[in-house]
């Protein structure tokens, strides 16, 4: 059997770096997605490795499955129904597995990645030979949520073949868990985001996994239904940036400037609170939408204003406010800023013409322009040939 999985990336609506102080954020799914395509080795095949090929960087990885119990000779059976953190020890093991592929200075970004790619198939799908095929439509550091995306669309997909979850679906159509299902996916994901980020906020995903919207704050996520999906410009900077270095000048500020940057991280709350009434909020005719565009523009502008008080805006995220404000369009950054990508509303009544000509005079900046729905989709399956394996009733705990 051959399963497909894609999982959306993300962006901020509004309340980056104000969520670490205690203020509500808003984020959402967009419809660029990571896509994994998973074929377990077949019985009597033969096939002995475990393959990871990532197309958009022309790297295909393998390890004999004989090397894998070398190194796993402590571990038990996999226990898909048990998100567990990862280990020191399994992660130095796990690391070892990484190093042995002599992988270019170049590609050391990709370290951390592969690290959770290694240990989620080995929890999920035991010490067994197979081959996953990731691509992605979203730019990697750009904010966007590609590795949640990439965490999210691969447990998908080993779990829908490891006879964990219940399937009821149309087979050789793509089909979304249920909310359990969903929720074990969430788990496996975050402990995937935790090897490769630390300290995740659980927000990345969350929205990757579920789709649409949510609110976020102190720990505490609420699911939000928009009424109308909103259209967005997505402009990569192509800068990169230090996300840990940003948070922490924002606290500095912070420590510098407790009184105005709490009235700063104050006003970031409520437009973040305003922002998700408005979002679900009817919009019964034409009119009514095109106001509530409106508003929608004059929070993301006030935010926008708000993150360079916070110090986190940069050059190029300037360019593209400047260039898109010739044409009467609201931008903000979203994410970390310092570089990354910028989002701008573009309204129900804007023309194609006019976002083709904004295009036209950002992309020879050196940045990359793409257009997408936000607050679509979360993760989706499709299985082809023969059915998953049976539900296993009861599963060996995995020492970590």
């Amino acid at each position: 059997m051959e399963v497909q999985s894609r999982a959306p990336g993300k962006v901020i609506l509004c309340g980056e770096h104000a969520v670490v102080h205690g203020s509500t954020a808003v984020a959402a799914s967009i419809n660029l997605c990571t896509n994994i395509n998973f074929r377990p080795a077949s019985a009597g095949s033969g096939d002995r490795l475990l393959e990871l090929e990532l197309k958009d960087t022309d790297i295909v990885l393998s390890w004999p499955t004989e090397r894998l119990k070398e190194v796993f000779s402590e571990i038990g059976s996999p226990a898909p129904l048990s998100p567990q953190p990862c280990s020191p020890e399994t992660l130095e093991l796990i690391y070892g597995l990484y190093e042995e592929q002599k992988l270019p200075e170049a590609k050391a970004g990709l370290a951390s990645g592969i690290s959770a790619f290694i240990y989620l198939y080995t929890s999920i799908q035991g010490l067994k030979a197979g081959r996953v095929v990731v691509s992605s439509d979203l730019p990697l550091g750009g904010g966007l949520g590609s590795s949640a995306s990439f965490c999210v669309s691969l447990c998908g997909a080993l779990l829908a073949f490891s006879g964990a979850v219940g399937l009821q679906h149309e087979q050789n159509s793509w089909f979304k868990f249920g909310k359990n299902e969903l929720e074990l996916v969430n788990k496996w994901a975050f402990e995937g985001e935790k090897i490769i980020h630390g300290k995740p906020s659980g927000i990345d995903n969350t929205v990757s996994t579920f789709g649409n919207m949510i609110m976020f704050r102190s720990g505490e996520l609420t699911q939000i239904e928009p009424n109308v999906p909103l259209r967005m410009l997505i402009t990569n900077t192509k800068v990169e940036r230090n996300t840990k270095a940003l948070v922490a000048g924002v606290s500095a500020r912070a420590s510098r400037h407790p009184h105005a940057m709490a009235s700063v991280f104050a006003a970031v709350d409520s437009i973040s609170k305003e922002l998700s009434e408005i979002l679900q909020s009817p919009a019964l005719d034409a009119l009514s939408i095109s106001a509530r565009e409106d508003k929608i523009g004059e929070l993301m502008e006030m935010n926008q204003g708000l993150l360079q008080c916070m110090g986190v805006s940069h050059a190029s995220i300037e360019d593209v406010l400047r260039t898109t404000l010739k044409y009467n369009l609201i931008s903000k950054l979203t994410g970390a800023g310092g570089g990354g990508c910028v989002l701008t509303l573009l309204p129900t009544s804007l023309s194609s013409e006019i976002v083709g000509k904004v295009m036209a005079e950002l992309e020879p900046c050196g940045f990359q322009c793409f257009t997408t729905e936000v607050g679509g989709r979360g993760l989706e399956i499709f299985l082809s040939g023969s059915p998953p394996p049976p539900l296993i009733e009861h599963f060996d705990q995995r020492p970590r």
